[in-house]
């Protein structure tokens, strides 16, 4: 008979953040339980919200979002976080106002991916992004307009061309290594691969030594801003890139 505790070590788990994902997205979930590996404290919880199809759609579905937030309210979790970039097409504004509501609708703090990206850029002083994505042009042109709202001026972008939100998982581990290295070209102060269904998170340590230029990968930063939202160290996870190891801040 198993002992207690013998089920790989699950009533360690002190901590639980939970993310919202896109019904589409088969990423964040795989990227979420392969960075707790190195936080065996932390338990990661899942609730979705019906993304799929084009990814032209513009806006939140508030509903969907306060009611994935509250399923996972009700398991009294240390922070949430909307693991979707979809923010980044509409405004920065409009992450806030949903880290802001869905505390309101559950008491929990909570964050998301661009929030978590938006934290260390203005502590880091990132002016120069270069961008890597799944996306077609349109779609792309809109976060680059975004994102010059915010001060950030995109030096270099390279898309798959894309649109439906599940094709986004399929790219190939080569290809966005080559995407990655043709931004880098640009020397921006930091690379972003942005889409939170891009299997981008495991190629990021690798090509931060080879280029020798910090990437932020939306799925782990997601993951990254819930951590400390938590109030959960995060050097454990250098793995999974500099910004895990560097003292950043919440």
């Amino acid at each position: 008979m198993s002992q207690p505790g013998a089920l790989g070590g699950y009533r360690r788990q002190t901590v639980a953040i939970g993310m919202i994902t896109p019904s589409a997205n088969v990423v964040v979930e795989r990227v979420t339980a392969a960075i707790l590996v190195d936080f065996p404290e932390v338990s990661g919880h899942f609730s979705r919200i019906p993304v799929h199809g084009s990814a032209e759609a513009d806006g939140y579905d508030w509903a969907a979002m306060l009611g994935a937030a509250r399923l996972l309210g009700h398991a009294r979790l240390d922070a949430i976080c909307w693991n979707g970039s979809k923010g980044g097409s509409i405004s920065f504004a409009t992450d806030h106002e949903l880290c802001a509501r869905i505390t309101e609708e559950t008491g929990v703090p909570a964050t998301t991916s661009t929030a978590a990206i938006e934290t260390v850029f203005r502590a880091t002083g990132v002016k120069r992004v270069a961008l890597v994505t799944p996306y077609a042009g349109r779609y792309q042109r809109k976060i680059i307009e975004v994102f010059a709202r915010e001060g950030l001026t995109c030096v270099a972008e390279v898309g798959a061309g894309l649109t439906d939100n599940f094709s986004f998982c399929q790219v190939p581990d080569a290809e966005i290594a080559r995407m990655i290295r043709t931004v880098a070209a640009a020397k921006p102060d930091a690379i972003l691969t942005y889409c939170t269904n891009f299997p981008a998170a495991h190629l990021v340590d690798g090509l931060e030594q080879e280029l020798d230029l910090p990437i932020y990968d939306s799925v782990s930063m997601g993951v990254w801003g819930a951590l400390r939202c938590a109030g959960v160290a995060t050097a454990r996870g250098r793995r999974w890139g500099s910004v895990y190891g560097r003292d950043a801040p919440a």
